[in-house]
């Protein structure tokens, strides 16, 4: 199993020194990668006066301090991006951490707040579709290869965007979706990864261990390649590495190939710096 450190892009990570860093430290601690949210408002009430900061910025930031941290978004909403620009940003930060990117990627939200307030569709299925044909087109983009695209939402004329990922054939793209919802894990076995969040465990809370082995089931059912699959759960855990493993340990017999430790969704350190690094510092879980 590896580990990972979460931080949203807001708040006190809304500052790209502060996530450089913080991958420092997490690098030296011994964690394996580095995650930020991608958000624009969030909850724009909840969030109103909190600065944001774009987070392949962020990440640009990071992988100059780091030489050996993953680096990746979880979870950027493709739905909300035009694809060419976000293959040319995730090309040019693999090229630069010489092929440390994971994608992850999901719908994102809140719908309402993330895309209707900028006028955007907020149909469930539009963006799931929009999801779906800009990741082929992603991937598509990433070969160097040349594009020509005519699909329901998305154009593209004989383009081809270079250069092309460092990783081959692309970086590895996790997708993200809540459990039990079967279309966003179906859509996780199509690619490389699943980054589920649980209806009865939110952002940061550890998930049920008999969830957990449903949702391995699930989506090693739904698999049709043989390749590695990576399955990341995410909370809270102890800073002593005895009580970590206890919480840990069974989600990986379970199935979990990565920890993302994360801070409560709801909980006054989400966007702070101080208990984050605490943690950092404190080094990942040991099995």
């Amino acid at each position: 199993m590896r580990f990972s450190i979460n931080i949203p892009n807001f708040g006190d990570f809304a500052d790209a020194r502060t996530v450089a860093a913080v991958a420092e430290a997490a690098e030296q601690a011994g964690w394996d990668a580095l995650f930020v949210w991608d958000h624009v408002v969030h909850d724009k009430h909840t969030r109103q006066g909190t600065p944001f900061g774009d987070p392949w910025m962020l990440l640009t930031a990071a992988a100059l301090a780091t030489s050996r941290l993953r680096l990746g978004t979880l979870v950027t909403p493709v739905a909300r991006r035009r694809p060419e620009q976000l293959a040319r940003q995730v090309a040019t930060l693999d090229s630069l951490s010489g092929g440390r990117v994971i994608f992850g990627t999901g719908l994102g939200g809140p719908i309402e707040d993330e895309y209707g307030s900028f006028g955007e569709p907020t149909d469930p299925v539009v963006l799931a579709q929009r999801l779906d044909e800009g990741l082929e087109l992603l991937n598509r983009y990433w070969s160097g290869e040349p594009v020509t695209h005519n699909g329901r939402h998305y154009r593209v004329d004989d383009v081809t965007l270079l250069p092309a990922s460092v990783q081959r054939p692309r970086p590895p793209v996790w997708v993200g979706g809540f459990w039990p919802k079967r279309r966003p894990m179906r859509r996780a076995a199509r690619w490389d990864g699943v980054v589920p969040l649980f209806e009865n465990a939110r952002h940061g809370v550890v998930p049920a261990l008999e969830d957990v082995r449903e949702l391995v089931a699930f989506v090693r059912s739904e698999r049709q390649s043989s390749e590695p699959f990576e399955i990341v759960l995410g909370g809270v855990t102890p800073d002593d590495p005895a009580k970590a493993r206890d919480v840990i340990g069974p989600l990986a017999d379970a199935g979990a190939t990565w920890w993302d430790e994360r801070q409560l969704q709801r909980g006054p350190n989400l966007d702070r710096l101080e208990p984050v690094l605490r943690r950092i510092e404190a080094g990942p879980p040991t099995l």
